[in-house]
């Protein structure tokens, strides 16, 4: 039988709201400029300004660590109250061993807790909320913690290597009588687009170049964010803030351009350009970002995209309790203010790029 159109919205029993959220960006920088010095000899525009990079004792757990704890500040909740944490991650430190046991560990949610990781490319931590907010809403859990979260990946030289940067966010999930910002609607849409992928033992990911533009990236988040928008009756004048996954400048504000947006509305949460494409982070550091300023009563709009491929999104509106909250924790200007510069050599060391046979 045929799917309805209203089906289609994803919309769980119980109302589902953001009770917390934090960001981690790691402080050490690395200027697009030092790696066209290296592999361009200084020629060539740079598509962004610097990436984040995280140090030589920073992971995906270590990180993921840091925003749990700051969203925890913000959700002033017992963490042995979280009934979930899922790590969304195309970076685990582990090829066989979950990120998010030691996560939920750390944080003190353990042992009474659902701990998995989650893949899907750039969307592993939307992927996670979707879930997350199926677990809440269902009544299985009063709270569920979903991080998305990585380090910068690039082949040496390869065009990657300008813009993944390091870090990401970590949202917990409640009811919504209780939460910053509830969720109205959500709505999935994936197809099998390789576009972009990264086979088994093998160190760095490959792409299609062009091809992860169309029909990948703008196919899915086009699609997503008007499928959404017409299931929840809602155009781009009703958000005060959108936020589109950033594997670079220019796609996201094309997508927000195309779909009637204007600029403005994607300001605060497009941070590409200061610390990179942070994959699994990327959506999600951005959402931290815009929680930091929204006001009561606005709507925000985020859209994820996962090569692969797929898109989630998702339809907000912030709540009274936002104001007082945010003031508990870093803010993510907070993180990428704290910066220090470092060259390609030291980003080569911290990275594992060189290594001795």
């Amino acid at each position: 039988m045929e799917q309805s159109n209203q089906d289609r919205l994803l919309k769980p029993s119980k109302q589902v709201g953001i009770v917390g959220y934090g960001a981690y960006i790691p402080r050490y920088r690395l200027p697009a400029s030092e790696v066209a010095r290296i592999w361009a000899g200084g020629a060539g525009g740079v598509p962004i300004v610097e990436k984040a990079v995280p140090g030589i004792d920073e992971d995906v757990i270590t990180m993921s660590i840091e925003a749990a704890r700051n969203a925890l500040a913000r959700a002033s909740i017992d963490p042995s109250e979280i009934r979930a944490v899922w790590v969304g991650s195309e970076s685990h430190p582990y090829s066989v061993k979950p990120s998010s046991t030691v996560v939920a560990e750390a944080i003190g949610a353990t042992p009474h807790t659902l701990a998995a990781d989650w893949e899907f490319a750039c969307k592993a931590g939307t992927e996670a909320i979707q879930a997350a907010i199926g677990f809440v809403g269902s009544g299985m859990a009063r709270f569920a913690l979903a991080i998305g979260m990585d380090t910068a990946q690039g082949r040496p030289g390869d065009a990657l290597e300008y813009t993944t940067g390091a870090g990401g966010a970590a949202i917990i999930l409640g009811p919504s009588d209780e939460s910053l910002a509830h969720f109205e609607g959500s709505y999935s849409y994936a197809t099998d687009t390789p576009d972009f992928w990264r086979r088994a033992d093998e160190k760095y990911p490959e792409h299609g170049e062009r091809f992860t533009g169309e029909p990948a990236y703008f196919k899915h988040v086009l699609t997503a964010a008007k499928e959404l928008m017409s299931l929840t009756n809602t155009g781009p004048e009703d958000y005060a803030h959108v936020i589109f996954h950033q594997p670079n400048v220019k796609f996201p504000q094309r997508a927000g351009r195309m779909l009637g947006f204007a600029d403005e509305q994607l300001e605060a949460g497009l941070l590409v350009s200061v610390i990179g494409n942070t994959y699994a982070g990327s959506p999600l550091v951005g959402l931290a970002s815009v929680l930091d300023i929204a006001e009561p009563g606005q709507r925000l709009l985020l859209v994820s995209y996962g090569s692969g491929a797929g898109s989630d999104a998702f339809s907000l509106s912030v709540t009274d309790r936002l104001v007082e909250a945010r003031e508990k924790a870093p803010s993510t200007q907070d993180y990428i203010g704290r910066r220090t510069e470092v060259d390609y050599a030291t980003y080569a060391r911290y990275r594992g790029k060189l290594t001795l046979s």
